[in-house]
Parts: C-alpha cells; structure tokens; sequence
C-alpha cells in the first residue's frame, strides 16, 4: 500500500508517523509554541531528525470549545510558514489540517501532498473536488457535531456501526470526485465521551475491512488523561500505551506530538 504524496511516496507497509505542527494559539496541548517561521522551522527539524514520516500543519484549532476563525486568519497564519518549510524541506510530504477547500487549494498549489479534514467534507461542500483536481491524499476523519459543542453529551446507538456506514457513504463521495487515495480516522475526542472513545479503539481492526489506510490521533487526548486523572503535559506514557494497542489493531499511521516516543512503539 503505497501514496502518491505530489510526487513523494509513502509506503505504508510499515506503519509511519505523521507529526502534529500546530500554528495556533489555543490548541489543547502546544497552542502558541511555534507561530513564528523560526520557532516553526526548529520545531519541524526537530520532528523530522526523530523520524517523523508525515508533517501534519494546522492553523485552525479543533479542541473541544474552540471557536472557528475566520478563512482569512486561517491562510494568514498558514501560508507564509507553509511556504517556507516546503521550501526548506523539499523532500518532506507535508499534510495540511483544515476543513476549508479555499485553504486546501491553496496548500495543494505550494506543494502539499495531504489534505487532512476533520469534518470529511461536511462543511465545506467543494473540498472533495478541490482535492480530486489536485489528485492528491485524503484524510477522512469522523465527528459528531462541531468543535465549540461537539462533546455536550454525544450520542449513538452503535458507534461502531455507525462509523463504518459514516466511512462507507465518504469514501463513496471521495471516489465519485476522483479522490484515489482515502485515508480514514474515527476521530478519537471529536464528539465521543470515554467509553465511546474506548469502544473504538477496542474493535479499530474493523475498519480494515474498508480497504483504505487507517489514521488514529490519540496523542495526549483527554480519554488519557481523564482516565488516569492527569493533566496532558503528563499524557505522554498513555499516549504510547494507546498507540501500541492501535498499532496491534493495525493502524497505518499515528498522528502524535512526541515522535521519538511514537517510532520506539512502531519498532518494538
């Protein structure tokens, strides 16, 4: 199983590592670490010198409660870093984190090879074309309402169930837009309490059957760190013992902060 990311490949024969560069103020974890090109540029050598596969940059925040900005403020924190790293690092695959077609256009056009949507293009109606028309990688993920409300009291019959006719009907869309390469995640603390987050990770191996890759985000995530009654800062242990469990049950790609930790699990 091997991705055409603009040109760069990606063999997913082994599991790869898909580190998280955050370029906002308010992300759960590292908001306003690394908004400036050089704290960016140290940050992202960083993650590639301990064997980051993937660098997954986002200038919108998704945590739980958060606001959505505008699209302006969104290209505005992107673009110009964007352009940079892609320039320092050509050989990197570069994954951008946005639900927004305009923003995806204009990640595609300066070199990126994956576009990595939390909503699977439910709020933006053109982002399947968009991404087809590039021919580039795209990242399905699933969440029950949006960010500022999407863990009041989230509710489903069979999650499970539920997930795999949600990836079903979105990979069906992906292909009628001439999107090739479908990744999915099931979007681990978007819109899913505790248990419903546990369930997922217990029968992950399911959503083999679809035949695409599977991406999960656990990296310090709250079903960690209000399980053991901790903060994220000290999330990091869990973060592993929940990657090492996905990584039994298959998964492709592990998107994390910590990429030294993240690599030791895959070679174990």
């Amino acid at each position: 199983m091997t991705l055409d990311c603009n040109g760069k490949f990606l063999d997913l024969k082994n599991p790869k590592v898909m580190g998280i560069l955050n370029l906002t103020p308010d992300s759960f974890y590292d908001g306003g670490k690394y908004q400036s090109i050089r704290l960016a540029l140290k940050r992202c050598e960083e993650m590639l010198n301990q064997g980051a596969d993937i660098i997954d940059i986002g200038a919108a925040s998704s945590r739980p409660g958060s606001k959505i900005i505008s699209e302006k403020e969104e290209l505005n924190r992107l673009i110009p870093i964007l352009k940079f790293l892609i320039k320092e690092f050509d050989s990197v695959i570069f994954s951008v984190d946005t639900f927004r077609s305009r923003v995806a256009s204009a990640s595609l056009d300066e070199g990126v090879g994956i576009i990595n949507d939390i909503t699977a293009g439910r709020f933006d109606l053109k982002m399947h074309s968009v991404v087809g028309k590039h021919k580039a990688v795209y990242v399905a993920m699933h969440m029950q309402g949006l960010p500022q409300n999407m863990q009041e009291n989230p509710i489903y019959k069979n999650i499970t169930k539920e997930l795999l006719n949600f990836f079903l009907d979105k990979i069906n869309s992906c292909h009628v837009n001439k999107i090739k390469q479908v990744i999915i995640d099931p979007g681990f603390g978007f819109g899913k309490n505790l248990e419903q987050n546990f369930t997922l990770l217990k029968n992950l191996e399911i959503f083999q059957k679809l035949n695409v890759p599977v991406l999960v985000g656990l990296s310090r995530k709250s079903m960690i760190y209000k399980s053991l009654e901790i903060e994220a800062a000290e999330a990091l242990n869990g973060t592993s013992v929940l990657n090492t469990v996905a990584l039994l049950k298959k998964a492709n790609i592990i998107r994390v902060h910590d990429i030294k930790e993240a690599k030791e699990s895959i070679e174990l």
